[in-house]
């Protein structure tokens, strides 16, 4: 049993491997990646000097405004993070702490990551091609649409690039442009037929969207939640769950008048 006069000493004694544990935990690396805003890309644009949409087979129309893709950035699979990177993320509106294989397969190398997100993006570049031609009704056969964008993987760039052949090949339909001339971001998968899907990462894609001017984001209906929580001022959130709905909503947004949904 410790006397009156010994127990201080034996309490600090003990706090020390504490203490040590603590320092020991703060630098060492954690099986976490933090994310913060990324990049943007105007598909209506140039990415590294050459045209994100090129189009042969048909005439393509020449657009005002911008239709921006956005992206998160995440430490590296093979970047340390440790516990003040975790909790520095935690208390920060701008980035986000995620579980290292929420980002990057389980024993992947960063080589086979990279050649997985290029596959991932090649195909969602088909996907996203053959939906907006399928929108418009032109067969793949007369129309051949290549997209660029270099630096840029996974699939969560289909919707605005279908946006963006849409609007170089029609427009709103009556000779005016989708963006109406605004700054439009957004984010979704597309599949053959139109359909978006949810991504992930949205809470700080709207805030790369509204740091590179963006004024509406179109986000897959169902991550209107997260899109809502971070939501920076002076960008307006469309939800969206087709092509065609997209394309709808951009329309009545343009002109004025009908419907414009909202999360």
């Amino acid at each position: 049993m410790l006397s009156r006069l010994s127990r201080p000493k034996a309490v600090a004694l003990c706090a020390l491997p504490v203490v040590a544990l603590l320092a020991t935990a703060a630098f060492a690396p954690l099986p976490f990646s933090v994310a913060q805003p990324g990049m943007t890309a105007n598909v209506l644009g140039e990415n590294k000097g050459a045209p994100v949409i090129t189009i042969s087979g048909a005439p393509m129309r020449r657009t005002t405004g911008q239709l921006r893709m956005t992206t998160i950035e995440a430490t590296g699979p093979d970047a340390d993070v440790s516990l003040g990177d975790v909790i520095d993320g935690w208390f920060r509106t701008d980035r986000a702490v995620l579980p290292r294989d929420a980002v990057y397969p389980s024993g992947n190398t960063v080589k086979e990551i990279e050649r997985h997100n290029a596959e991932q993006m090649r195909q969602s570049q088909d996907a996203a091609s053959r939906a907006a031609l399928r929108y418009l009704h032109v067969s793949d056969k007369d129309v051949k649409v290549t997209l660029r964008l270099a630096d840029v993987g996974g699939p969560s760039a289909g919707l605005l690039f279908s946006l963006g052949i849409v609007d170089k090949l029609e427009g709103d339909g009556a000779g005016g442009d989708l963006t109406g001339g605004r700054t439009i971001a957004g984010t979704g998968t597309i599949d053959d037929t139109g359909t978006v899907g949810a991504v992930g990462g949205v809470g700080l894609k709207v805030q790369a969207a509204r740091r590179d001017g963006a004024t509406v984001f179109l986000v897959p209906k169902e991550e209107c939640p997260d899109a809502r929580a971070e939501l920076p001022k002076g960008l307006r959130l469309v939800p969206v769950t087709t092509l065609n709905g997209a394309v709808e909503a951009l329309v009545a947004l343009e002109k004025g008048k009908g419907s414009v949904p909202g999360c």
